[in-house]
């Protein structure tokens, strides 16, 4: 069988002169990300139909349908504006998949992208980040069966499940550790097709932190599955177009501090850099 290529596809700005309004979808096809190639996009539809929230902008000049742009021309966003942002708690390993599978909520608003900063309040104590493996939800979806769950994802992206381990331990519900503004960098891109990868080989997942590897672990090392947890979440709510669902961290992590720089790694993906800042 002849392997299909993934397909890349972001939300971007324009450079100047930009508006904060603007968001244009691109995509790309190449197989080496690095290169020339993978460098120069298409202007597309938004991939999101009858989502308000990930309509593209009116074209303008040099972006229209079809247009051809260079990575040196716009700002990557995160990859879709969601209604829900979802995580899943103790994914990791047999002892995640012997508890029930539990989710937990993270604010829409922590969502910022790639190169955006990582926020730290004052007194806030331990934050961590967590690299994760994130779906993208294209189409509306409720009551998913193992069978038809991927049929409501779009691709996959790079989550940071940034999250404050002392107010973890005093918040059973997790907000306060989880939902703070910026909390949640994702990008910067969503590679489609990368389903038929993950059915036959694990996805490295790790983090780098100020330069320094931290130990990896992979896709494998989750204790629920993308269709599991599909299936487990829209037994009890609607998923909609441009959700996103960080699957769960298996990797080693190291505390951030104001000045840090923290990348999230998964292959197949890419990488997702963000400064720290307090």
């Amino acid at each position: 069988m002849t392997a299909i290529p993934a397909r890349r596809i972001a939300r971007v700005r324009p450079h100047a002169p930009a508006s904060e309004l603007e968001q244009f979808f691109v995509a790309n096809d190449a197989a080496d990300f690095g290169s020339d190639a993978g460098k120069l996009w298409t202007v597309i539809d938004s991939p999101f139909p009858g989502s308000l929230a990930n309509a593209a902008a009116a074209p303008r000049e040099g972006w229209h349908h079809g247009s051809m742009v260079g990575e040196d021309s716009f700002t990557f966003l995160a990859p879709s504006s969601p209604a829900n942002v979802l995580g899943m708690a103790h994914n990791t390993g047999q002892a995640g998949r012997d508890l029930p599978p539990q989710a937990f909520h993270k604010a829409a608003t922590s969502v910022v992208g790639p190169g955006d900063a990582i926020e730290l309040a004052p007194g806030i104590g331990h934050v961590d980040p967590e690299a994760e493996l994130t779906i993208v939800v294209g189409r509306q979806a409720r009551g998913l069966t193992l069978e038809n769950a991927r049929t409501a994802v779009l691709g996959f992206t790079i989550g940071n499940d940034v999250t404050a381990r002392d107010l973890q331990k005093t918040d059973d519900l997790w907000i306060s550790a989880k939902s703070q503004d910026t909390f949640t960098p994702v990008g910067p891109w969503i590679v489609t097709g990368l389903d038929r990868t993950l059915d036959s080989t694990a996805l490295s997942i790790g983090i780098v932190h100020n330069g320094t590897e931290l130990r990896p672990a992979s896709s494998a090392d989750l204790g629920w599955g993308v269709d599991e947890i599909l299936v487990y979440l829209t037994s009890f709510m609607t998923l909609h177009p441009g959700d996103l669902v960080l699957t769960g961290f298996p990797a080693e992590c190291a505390r951030l501090y104001p000045g840090d720089t923290v990348t999230c790694r998964v292959g197949g993906i890419g990488e997702l850099t963000n400064p720290v800042t307090g």
